[in-house]
């Protein structure tokens, strides 16, 4: 039978004893305080496989308890006495027990425990503030985002060779977005601490020429926030009506200057809510760090609606979309893949799913419905519509595929961008142009539908024709379907931010289309986050 690797460290452990006898004479009271400390820590590192490594491969010698560790010790308790401002659970990683346990050692034995015990909070802090502290699948089914977890064996490592203070400040994610998060969570807690906004602004629908209370309660507001200078005034004028414009710039609305419902509970939402967004907005980028967005990138950020070419942090092409509508089988997933091709005058291809649910039932009530789409079975033959009961099939044992050749009025439009991926979801363009109107844009089936679809796909080509609108139009005007791979496939990161800083450092806020980032919310302050009581 196999040794267990408990009982191997229990062998190491005897060995270790029987080193430290001098000729078979007792041993003195120096070893058997050295022995009394690694057998302590041998026996607590027992239970986690990385620990046990670690120690066995430095001979169990101390990393946070002697006077030469006092540096490093500093950092970590430093590190997690600031915890809270990640938005971290500070209480989580038990420092004040650990410096009380340090303050009453009285034995070998204890601090070989106690050593063990501090580099389980290590390890705990710096999983937590390097790749967050939620499991994101766990949370919402729809965050299908791989997380860079580090490994802990490595991570100690590297802490053993490096300058304590450096290695600290490396951990969380080094991004300007991130520093600037944390920086409005402190101003956010500042403003919640002074009593928030002030009250809400109670009313349906506030225009330019209007007076009255809501119009005070609207200037002072605005004035809190910090999109309007002091006034005394009382009526919505020309400067309340900037002041509306830049907030619902900020805030993803239609910039008509005039306060409506939309605009107005956009107003009302308290800084507590918006210090949620943040501490969420954080725990995402933690779950990014070390992802590489790659020089040249395209990020889609769902709520935002928008989809942007970056280029060395610059964002050099910007269109709206369309993504996947509020529903559970349809929302957009969030992840990151590598765009490699873009395909002209595509065939959509119906995924099983629309084709079962949607096009089925239609079929059995009308075997011509649907007539713009084409119907093969297995072997690729055009199917009689006529001469088929689709009453006889249901979901599971429907024998046939659906799809629509290429053509103006395709469901895909006439490009679609390829990053292949397990979800089907890809970029592509639209007939249905009137949606981009809207200013809540859900209504796909998940994939991302773009407002400016030929201008991306110049822009991608930019860096492989001399001519790249010539270039599209070339494979356009065939009619045929033209697959164009790029020379230099480009990541795609479809990610989820509700708080998002501005290059100028102000952040913008997004309504929660999903709801995803009230259920992260919840699930930080289950994890242990503590927030700044509210007054009032």
């Amino acid at each position: 039978m196999a040794r267990t690797r408990r009982a191997l460290m229990f062998d190491s452990v005897r060995m270790l004893a029987g080193a430290l006898l001098v000729s078979g004479a007792a041993m003195g009271p120096a070893a058997a305080a050295d022995l009394a400390f690694r057998q302590a820590v041998a026996e607590s590192a027992s239970a986690n496989p990385a620990l046990t490594e670690f120690y066995r491969e430095r001979d169990y010698a101390p990393l946070w308890t002697t006077a030469a560790d006092a540096a490093r010790r500093t950092a970590l308790f430093t590190a997690l006495d600031a915890a809270d401002g990640h938005g971290l659970p500070e209480a989580e990683y038990g420092a004040d027990a650990l410096r009380d346990r340090f303050a009453a050692l009285t034995s070998e034995r204890q601090r070989g425990q106690l050593e063990v015990a501090v580099t389980v909070a290590f390890l705990a802090y710096t999983q937590d503030v390097q790749t967050g502290i939620l499991e994101p699948a766990k949370v919402d089914a729809g965050i299908v985002r791989e997380v860079p977890l580090r490994d802990p064996l490595a991570t100690l490592r590297t802490l053993a060779a490096s300058e304590p203070q450096a290695f600290f400040r490396s951990l969380p994610p080094q991004s300007p977005q991130y520093t600037q998060l944390r920086r409005a969570r402190l101003d956010l807690e500042t403003e919640i601490a002074r009593g928030g906004w002030g009250p809400t602004v109670a009313a349906g629908k506030l225009s330019p020429g209007d007076s009255g209370p809501a119009v005070v309660a609207l200037r002072d507001r605005l004035i809190r926030m910090g999109y309007l200078r002091r006034t005394a005034t009382q009526e919505f004028d020309g400067t309340i009506q900037r002041a509306v414009q830049n907030f619902q710039i900020a805030h993803g609305l239609a910039p008509d200057g005039v306060a409506g419902p939309g605009t107005i509970a956009e107003i009302n939402v308290g800084a507590e809510e918006r210090l949620h967004s943040v501490l969420v907005a954080m725990e995402r980028l933690r779950w990014m760090n070390g992802i590489t967005l790659g020089r040249r990138h395209i990020w889609v950020n769902l709520p935002d609606f928008t989809a942007k070419v970056v280029d060395d942090g610059k964002v050099t092409f910007e269109t709206v979309t369309v993504v996947g509508m509020n529903q559970h089988d349809r929302r957009s997933p969030e992840f990151s893949d590598m765009m490699e091709h873009m395909v002209v005058n595509p065939t959509w291809n119906v995924p099983r799913s629309i084709t079962v649910k949607e096009y089925l039932p239609m079929l059995q009530r009308n075997p011509r419905a649907a007539g713009h789409l084409k119907i093969t079975d297995r072997r690729g033959r055009v199917v009689n519509r006529d001469a088929v009961d689709f009453s006889q099939f249901t979901a599971r044992n429907f024998p046939f595929q659906m799809s629509q050749p290429p053509s103006n009025s395709n469901a895909l439009g006439l490009v679609k961008f390829m990053f292949p991926n397990r979800w089907n979801i890809y970029l592509h363009d639209t007939p249905s142009k009137s949606l981009f109107q809207k200013e809540v844009r859900a209504y796909s089936h998940g994939c991302i539908r773009l407002g400016k679809p030929f201008d991306l796909a110049y822009t991608l080509l930019a860096r492989q024709a001399e001519d790249p609108e010539a270039e599209f139009r070339r494979h356009l005007n065939s009619g045929r379907e033209t697959t164009v791979p790029l020379e230099q496939p480009v990541p795609v990161h479809i990610v989820y931010f509700t708080a998002w800083p501005t290059a100028r450092g102000e952040i913008e806020y997004r309504r929660d289309v999903y709801g995803r980032d009230a259920q992260i919310f919840r699930a930080l302050v289950e994890a242990g986050v503590v927030l700044p009581e509210v007054r009032g």
